[in-house]
Order: structure tokens, then C-alpha cells, then sequence
């Protein structure tokens, strides 16, 4: 059977209704992607597409699987060639270093373990050294933009990013330490998520700043980042800097809409001579206050202050340490640009660090004070876009330039994901980068979802149509949604006892107007009950609140009968967890529906 992969998009959803249907297998779909390969030798965007041979353990696997068992059954990736694929060389574009690892990197294992297939190792900035894609040196040559060869792809996750976008790969796996998962997402109409440090593990992957990075996702869509997100961030004890995933931001961001981002004023924004950037940060912009969000203007030069010290200061000596056997013995195997930069941070020393960390830890303090007050930040992902030739010709200069956006994030431990918006007028495509404190994860892709949902923009670069984006979800693992209408009011009595275990106010609302009110015999504390009648009943003010998931237990082993929790209806339709009230428990209360609240209710 014939692929025609022109036509077929390679979202996760889509490929998965394909096998449903036994339309075609994850074998053939391999092999469609092979072929396909060839056409796009002059991209420069594999170091190593795996043979038929070498992917049929893979298929093997699948073979009898449940597709419902298996997340990602059949779906193909690609990997960044610093992050190992067992049996499969790691050159982190560098023929000198060159080892082939006995078993995966810990994320590839699990996306393997979820079903999926990898399709190949992609070219990078050799050691992830770049935001171009121009440094990777023969037998490979840079590698060059999904849309217009002419142009650079962004680095250093430069063929993950252009595996995607060609129709190729459903998602990828890049590294992010300076921009390396965001600015290839731009620059191949993308999204590009830079997690928070540390949820996804290092283990198995070449290190450029071992203290900065990660390892980044590459997807068609925020349902498909989100979807690998799940499957590949699972807490590895053997990463010495891996941590869970815990959504801290998601209570904040909860509600809509209501949302606040901050923007920099113009004198604060760089374009490099792009004429259309401005406009298309405009639009972008203007998306989001469309979407319900409210936009502020704040002070960005902490960030942009902290983005040079990434470069200029003491952290490129950890580049060196990355690799420092092959600069001390073979400095020539480096690529021109890779050796003048980290060459020679061998000089730099214990007191330059120190004192850089100083600096560094100011800048920290200044970002979580900017996010005391807003949800997001928003910036362009990188203000233009260059031609190959001309970054040939002045490599430090213009890859500077691509980092201005980009270069602080790691260093402030922060978030991020870049989303296409749009297309300049050389025909190249452009995005945005929306950001906030670690954590903010899942919060971050919601937001893209929300950007993206019925947007005309194309799939990568294969022309195909976008279609609108399934939900990610209400939800978060590490939050329990409650509803209250009573003595846990902000205000009241007993909010405290939410308070004290972190929870945090995510809206006031009403309940369906479904609902008698009363006021329990007893107290003080004076309590109300819910109760759920099918008719009669009216509209209560409540509030819902987000509780940590690990504290929620504890909440409700505090609840005196014959209150408890149950699920309740609010105004927009939800069922929430939230307080019920025992028939049983309305002997000598005293119905009190015509107020509407609690707050109205004097004992």
C-alpha cells in the first residue's frame, strides 16, 4: 500500500483514527516516511535516518498491542543526535565524538514504551552549541529551513525542528539550554515547548550547560506536545537534577477568561531591520486580549540583562566541561565557531562564577516579583530570521541576535512555550513565545491551545489544514477542584482550613440553578447544605477553589457529617467536586434558598 503523506497530516490523533480503522500500518507509515525522506536530501535535516532493518524491533513491539493501551502506538519521532537511541551512533554533530550507546536516554525510553517509533537522528549545532543550524560541519552541512532552503532552520535543535515541519515526524525531541527548542519552532511554524529544567531527564543525552538544559518538544500542535509531555515526564532518580512535574501555576490560570500577560513596551522590542515583526507581534497580541486575556506592559530588562551574562559570562565554561577531553586533545575536530567559542572558556575561573551566580541570583528575585501580578509573559521567539549565506558570513553577530529573547529562560528557571502566529512577507513563518516561573507547564500549552484553536495557520510546512484542537482538560493531576458555599467562603471561618494546606482561589460563580439552600441546625461554626432537587431550586454564589492533590485527603477527612463531598453543578455546566449535604442532615434546618449565598445569611 501507497502513503500519500502530501495529504496526510501526522498528528497524533489523526494517525491513531488511521489504525483504528486498519487504514494502513505503522510499517507501511515508516516506510512512506523513508521515501519520502529522499526528496529532502538539501535540507540537510538527518545525521541518521534508521533503515528498514533497524526499525523492526521497533514495529515488532507492537505487534498484538492494544492501540488503546499505547498512547503512542505507531506514531514516529524524531531525535536530536545528543540525545541516545540504543544501537544507534551519537555524534551531537561531531564525527570525532562519536560513541554508540547500549541503551536509550530515559525520555526516549518511555516514549518507546508508549508505542512510539523512532524515525531517525536529526542534525544540530554540533554539542548544541548555536540558535542557526548552519554548525554542523561535513559530512552533514547546516541545516536548512522547512520552507525555504535558503534560509536557516534555528538551531541547535535545527533537524527536529525541520523533521516536523516536513510532514516526517509527528513530534521530536530537541534540547533547549538557549533558545534551541523555541527559535526552530519559529522558524518552521511550530510548536516548540521548553519544559520546566529537570522534568524531563538529562540521562542519555549529551550535555551542553548541564545546570540549563533539557530537553525540548517539536509538535504540530499543543494537543500533541501535551500528549508527549504526559508520556516522557516521568521522575528519573538516576538524573542528579530531575524533578516532578508539578503544575505550580495552574490555579492562577484556571479561570477564563481573566488571564494577564505582560508584554515590553516598544522601546524594549528588537526587530533587526524585520519590518514585519512588529505587526506580527501586534496580531498577536491582539489574539490574546480577543481571547479574553488582559495585556499589561512591563519592564523587561531583568530578563534581557540576565540573557547576557548566558554568553558573556561564566556559563560557556560549562560547554567546555561538556566536552572537555575532545578540546583538550583534539580541538580541531571542533567546528570553527564551536572552538572559538568554547575554547576558551578554560580560562574562566571559580571566582568569575561566583560571582555571575551573585548577579544571577538578583535577577531570579526581580522574575518572581514580575510574575506576582501576572500569569504570562509574551515576547517574539526571535525578532527575524536569516538567510544561510549571510550567517556563514558573520556567524557570533547574528546568532547573538536570535538569543535575545531566548538566552535568559533557563537561567531564571522558567517555562516556555513558542507558537506560530503568522508569516513574514518573504514568505517565512514567525512566532511568539509565551512564558512564565516553572511549573507552568501544562498552563503554558492550554494557552496555545486557546491561540491556535480554528486558526487558518498551515500544519509545519506540508500546507495542510489545521484543524481545530481538542481540550487539554479542565484539570490538573496535582489540583483538585472544590466547590464551597459556606463557613469555607473567603472571609469566613473556616477558610483557613484551605489556606493552610495551599489551596488557592480559582473563581466565584454559582451553582445550577438546581439547588435549595439551608442552614443546619447547630453551631457556630454556622454550616450550610446543598441539595440537588429537580425543581424549585435556584442558583447559589459559591466558590471554587484549587486544592493540592496531596493535601485534598486530609481536607476531606475533616468533614463533620452529614456534610461531604460530592459533585456539584456550576453555572456553566461542569460537575465539580464540592460540598453535599445527607438528606438526613436537614431535620431542624432552616431553609434559606431565597437568599443565594451564604453571605446573606444572618443566624
Amino acid at each position: 500500500m501507497t502513503i500519500d503523506l502530501s495529504t496526510q497530516p501526522l498528528t497524533i490523533g489523526s494517525l491513531r483514527a488511521h489504525y483504528r480503522n486498519n487504514d494502513f500500518t505503522p510499517g507501511q507509515l515508516m516506510a512512506a516516511i523513508r521515501d519520502k525522506s529522499a526528496e529532502y536530501s538539501r535540507h540537510n535535516l538527518w545525521i541518521h535516518l534508521l533503515t528498514e532493518e533497524e526499525q523492526k524491533p521497533f514495529l515488532e513491539a507492537l505487534e498484538g498491542k492494544d492501540i488503546d493501551g499505547l498512547p503512542l502506538y505507531g506514531i514516529p519521532f524524531a531525535i536530536k543526535d545528543n540525545i541516545d537511541l540504543a544501537g544507534i551512533p551519537t555524534t551531537a554533530a561531531c564525527p570525532e565524538f562519536a560513541y554508540v550507546p547500549e541503551k536509550h536516554a530515559f525520555v526516549v525510553a518511555q516514549l518507546i514504551a508508549a508505542g512510539a517509533i523512532p524515525v531517525g537522528k536529526t542534525n544540530l549545532d554540533q554539542f548544541a552549541t548555536g540558535l542557526v543550524g548552519t554548525r554542523s560541519p561535513e559530512p552533514w552541512g547546516p541545516c536548512r529551513n522547512a520552507f525555504n532552503p535558503d534560509y536557516i532552520s534555528g538551531g541547535s535543535s535545527s533537524g527536529s525542528a525541520v523533521s516536523v515541519a516536513l510532514g516526517l515526524a509527528s513530534f521530536s525531541l530537541g534540547t533547549d539550554t538557549a533558545g534551541s527548542g523555541r527559535v526552530p519552532a519559529s522558524f518552521n511554524n511550530l510548536v516548540g515547548l521548553k519544559p520546566t529544567r529537570g522534568v524531563l531527564s538529562a540521562s542519555g543525552m549529551v550535555p551542553a550547560c548541564r545546570t540549563l538544559d533539557t530537553i525540548s518538544i517539536f509538535s504540530l500542535n499543543a494537543e500533541d506536545a501535551a500528549l508527549v509531555l504526559d508520556v516522557a515526564a516521568k521522575y528519573d532518580s538516576a538524573d542528579d537534577y530531575a524533578r516532578p512535574l508539578t503544575d505550580a501555576r495552574w490555579p492562577e490560570t484556571a479561570a477564563r477568561p481573566g488571564y494577564r500577560v505582560a508584554v515590553p513596551p516598544v522601546s524594549q522590542l528588537e526587530f533587526f531591520g524585520n519590518v514585519d515583526g512588529p505587526l506580527l507581534f501586534e496580531e498577536a497580541v491582539e489574539r490574546l486580549v480577543s481571547l479574553g486575556a488582559e495585556v499589561v506592559e512591563r519592564d523587561f530588562s531583568a530578563f534581557f540583562d540576565a540573557a547576557r551574562l548566558l554568553y558573556q559570562g561564566p556559563w560557556v565554561a560549562e560547554r567546555y566541561a561538556a566536552i572537555e577531553p575532545l578540546v583538550a586533545e583534539k580541538p580541531e575536530a571542533l567546528h570553527p565557531v564551536i572552538r572559538r567559542i568554547i575554547e576558551p572558556a578554560s580560562q574562566i575561573t571559580a571566582v568569575d562564577a561566583f560571582k555571575a551566580e551573585y548577579r544571577m541570583a538578583g535577577y531570579r528575585r526581580l522574575a518572581e516579583d514580575f510574575f506576582g501580578d501576572v500569569d504570562f509573559a509574551l515576547t517574539p521567539t526571535a525578532g527575524t530570521i536569516y538567510r544561510v549565506d549571510e550567517v556563514l558570513e558573520n556567524p557570533v553577530e547574528l546568532n547573538s541576535n536570535l538569543g535575545y529573547y531566548t538566552n535568559f529562560m533557563n537561567l531564571l528557571d522558567l517555562a516556555a512555550v513558542a507558537l506560530p502566529v503568522g508569516f513574514l512577507g518573504n514568505g517565512l513563518p514567525w512566532g511568539v513565545t509565551a512564558f512564565a516561573p516553572a511549573g507552568a507547564d501544562r498552563a503554558l500549552l492550554r494557552l496555545t491551545r486557546e491561540y491556535l484553536w480554528e486558526n487558518p495557520l498551515p500544519l509545519g510546512a506540508t500546507g495542510l489544514d489545521r484543524f481545530p484542537e481538542c481540550a487539554l482538560g479542565s484539570a490538573s493531576p496535582d489540583w483538585i477542584p472544590l466547590v464551597v458555599c459556606g463557613a469555607h467562603l473567603s472571609g469566613f471561618p473556616l477558610n483557613h482550613q484551605l489556606m493552610d494546606r495551599g489551596a488557592r482561589l480559582v473563581e466565584a460563580t454559582t451553582s445550577s440553578p438546581n439547588y435549595r439552600f439551608y442552614a443546619l441546625a447547630g453551631g457556630p461554626p454556622y454550616r450550610p447544605g446543598m441539595v440537588r432537587v429537580d425543581e424549585g431550586g435556584s442558583a447559589i454564589e459559591v466558590e471554587v477553589w484549587a486544592v493540592p492533590a496531596e493535601a485534598f485527603g486530609s481536607f476531606v477527612a475533616a468533614i463533620p457529617a452529614p456534610l461531604g463531598i460530592g459533585k456539584v453543578e456550576v453555572a456553566d455546566g461542569r460537575w465539580l467536586p464540592g460540598f453535599v449535604c445527607e438528606p438526613g442532615g436537614l431535620a431542624g434546618a432552616r431553609e434559606i434558598t431565597s437568599l443565594g449565598s451564604w453571605r446573606r445569611f444572618n443566624p
